[in-house]
């Protein structure tokens, strides 16, 4: 085939793995470890920049956004960070980091506590589109968001709690052949022995928020794998983690904003953290949703644009709409274009789609080289085998809604959709150093 014929060494360009690089993959393994669900996810976005000088704001106040600050918000599940330099004016354009918070899996159903024969079950609902046998056999959490009674809304994560057990090869002689899991009734974990009728799996929820159980009014609960990332591998080259898909991206976008320089002239830095990308982002805080439209709104005004202006200001805009991608996958060359194969640890990935399932055009092209140039980073292209139907991001989705140039980009991995990912330590690294560069272009 291609590969074998142009040979591995003309093919790829793999990277070294760094020192930098590993502390990088360690710290986002620290990252992924406070983010179980998107809630987690936009709370750790704040935190994180809180402590390095962002102020946080509340859409229900009055904002002061001031030439030179730091600002983040976050909105349930989703949160918007961005820094305005010191010569910001109403037509400064800006530099969008579009990301996503939420990851396949599991999410609680109403009356989430069932069982029988002695055991205690959770009933839960599939999200997205999970790789379900990959969620068997792990010690797994309910990570979310609890709305209590008296109008306040807390985070819970109860670590370790449930698992998923597959049934015995003994019990199933063809398991190895044609496992497929009923999602109704072969995905309800178990997290207990005993009555289900007199036991309430929120009372698990509400004693790690420190509350009580008939305190809760609702709930947007998930499950997360609890096992934490790991490198490893030939020289230390790989990264094993969950929710890769997309924490690596809204992590690389944290970490750039944490030692950006406002004084730098330069583009107005956004990181837009969105949730329900893996739904279709139609919601208030997904990408198809008014998020990033208020607050690009509200940050114009504060610099004194008139509508004219703000229009000016946004079609000098960039969105970088960072997502995974497939690596080539040696076992499965096949489901792969023959010529473009992307690999884990030779650099980020630009997605490319003729039917736009990719924002990505030859304008953005141009510009992504240039911002990897910037950042002495070796990039990778990616496009899908013609038989085999591309998915999308929300790059498409903010290229119409606001009309800002876009540019679908990310890191290659395997195992997407799985419970537990796998990428490269360069490239995560290297994504964040291209961010970087972005914005501060």
């Amino acid at each position: 085939d291609a590969q074998e014929s142009r040979g591995l060494g003309d093919v790829y360009k793999r990277q070294p793995v760094t020192p930098d690089a590993l502390s990088h993959a360690e710290d986002l393994a620290d990252f992924v470890a406070a983010s179980p669900s998107s809630y987690h996810a936009a709370a750790e976005v704040a935190r994180r920049l809180e402590h390095a000088g962002y102020v946080r704001l509340d859409e229900e106040q009055a904002w002061e956004v001031t030439p030179g600050g730091r600002y983040v918000v976050v909105r349930d599940g989703a949160a918007i960070a961005w820094t305005v330099p010191t010569d910001a004016t109403a037509t400064t354009p800006a530099h969008i980091l579009g990301a996503h918070t939420d990851s396949p899996g599991f999410k609680l159903k109403p009356q989430p506590t069932t069982g029988s024969k002695g055991w205690l079950q959770a009933a839960v609902e599939v999200y997205g589109g999970p790789l379900l046998t990959s969620w068997l056999d792990r010690e797994l959490s309910l990570a979310g968001r609890l709305a209590l009674a008296d109008g306040r809304v807390v985070l819970a994560d109860t670590g370790a709690l449930l698992r998923l057990p597959q049934l015995a090869i003994h019990l199933d002689r063809d398991a190895n052949t044609s496992l497929a899991l009923d999602k109704q009734f072969q995905t309800q974990p178990v997290w207990g022995l005993g009555d289900p009728t007199q036991e309430d799996i929120l009372a698990e929820l509400a004693e790690t928020a420190g509350v009580s159980a008939s305190d809760i009014r609702g709930y947007d609960v998930v499950i997360a794998d609890t096992a934490r990332g790991a490198v490893f591998g030939k020289d230390r080259a790989f990264f094993a983690s969950g929710r890769l898909d997309d924490l690596a991206s809204v992590h690389a976008g944290v970490v750039a904003l944490e030692t950006i320089d406002t004084a730098a002239s330069g583009p107005i830095a956004i990181l837009a953290a969105f949730d329900h990308e893996e739904l279709g982002s139609n919601s208030r805080s997904g990408a198809a949703g008014p998020f990033l439209e208020d607050i690009l709104g509200r940050v114009y005004d504060a610099l004194g644009a008139d509508a004219s202006e703000r229009r000016r200001a946004l079609s000098a805009s960039w969105c970088l709409s960072s997502d995974v991608g497939h690596s080539v996958h040696p076992n499965y060359v096949h489901k792969h274009d023959p010529v473009v194969q992307p690999v884990l640890g030779s650099g980020p990935i630009l997605k490319i789609n003729a039917n736009q399932r990719y924002a990505t055009d030859a304008i953005g092209s141009a510009a992504w080289r240039d911002w990897c140039d910037s950042a002495d980073v070796v990039t990778q292209e990616f496009v899908s085998n013609n038989n085999v139907r591309c998915g999308s991001t929300i790059g498409p989705i903010t290229a119409t809604r606001l009309g800002i140039r876009t540019v679908d980009v990310g890191i290659p991995i395997l195992s997407m959709h799985s419970a537990r990912e796998l990428a490269g330590v360069s490239d995560l690294h290297d994504l964040t150093r291209v961010a970087g560069a972005f914005f501060a272009s």
